[in-house]
């Protein structure tokens, strides 16, 4: 349902494991390539102490409370969505659109949530399958929209910490100062053994990431797309540092921004809330009177 494709901007999944074990110190003898690479490394590991070391290390699930804007073309074109986002290690994720919550006279059940608004929605990702619930039933994710998801959710911050840093043939790559969301940043590039590649802008003063880049090729039309995610405001929550508002760009337009109003970790989230059963197909014609 392509009305509900902005929920889709949700993959990003606030896990995260790097290794913090100091690089080896660099000598003359050392090759250009690796002295770049140890440097990159040293960078890494800087950011993930930053973000709360041993406990941004732990954590297996997470959850969110905010509203959400969306821009066509980069102008706004929506007063903002409230949401809640669950998530759980390493596939799993919850998210909730309802517009009325705990209202005394309630019409509708979405997602075992009680809610009032028929374009409120439950969006359910568990491995690679994607559910859309509706006070209609549960359906299906349409395959390329769950596609869009699986591929920001592989190229998110913390599946590249958690995943990709832990896989042989990661490769790393120092490319110097920047400028970055109008912070004085450094710039590291991961490519990961199937030549896919995420760019970190690291605050040089703080040490947080500032913003991620990666970009991706149209199967169909060729075309090379690049997408940006901007974060702000951390704060400190269980020991780990949060962006608390995250905005996201494709091929340079802004095209969401989220404000989180709470976030909290380890609740102990059950695999039961990330199940889902296709109930109907909204595809399917209704059948003839």
């Amino acid at each position: 349902m392509k009305y509900f494709a902005f929920v889709l901007l949700f993959a990003a999944i606030a896990f995260g494991q790097a290794n913090n074990s100091a690089p080896p110190a660099s000598s003359p003898s050392i090759p250009v390539d690796q002295e770049n690479a140890h440097k990159a490394k040293a960078l890494l590991d800087q950011m993930f102490q930053a973000l709360g070391g041993e406990s941004y290390r732990s954590i297996q699930d997470i959850s969110q409370e905010g509203r959400f804007y969306s821009f066509h073309h980069g102008e706004s074109n929506s007063i903002g969505t409230p949401f809640v986002r669950f998530a759980k290690y390493p596939d799993k994720e919850r998210v909730e659109v309802v517009h009325l919550r705990n209202y005394h006279f309630l019409f509708f059940s979405v997602g075992n949530v009680p809610i009032k608004d028929k374009s409120d929605i439950v969006l359910i990702h568990n491995g690679d399958r994607g559910y859309e619930i509706t006070y209609k039933g549960t359906a299906a994710e349409p395959a390329a929209d769950t596609a869009d998801y699986l591929r920001r959710r592989e190229h998110s911050l913390d599946w590249v910490l958690r995943k990709w840093l832990a896989e042989p043939g990661t490769a790393l790559f120092y490319e110097g100062s920047t400028v970055a969301a109008q912070k004085d940043t450094q710039q590291v590039t991961i490519m990961n053994s199937q030549d896919q590649s995420v760019t970190l802008y690291i605050d040089s003063n703080t040490h947080l990431p500032v913003k991620k880049t990666f970009s991706w090729r149209d199967p169909t039309d060729k075309q090379r797309n690049v997408e940006d995610e901007v974060y702000d405001k951390y704060r400190p929550v269980q020991g780990v540092m949060a962006p608390f508002d995250i905005t996201r760009y494709y091929n340079g337009d802004m095209s969401n921004q989220r404000f989180l109003n709470s976030v909290s970790y380890n609740k102990g989230l059950s695999d039961s809330m990330f199940v889902a059963n296709v109930t109907y197909d909204p595809y399917k014609p209704a059948p003839r009177k």
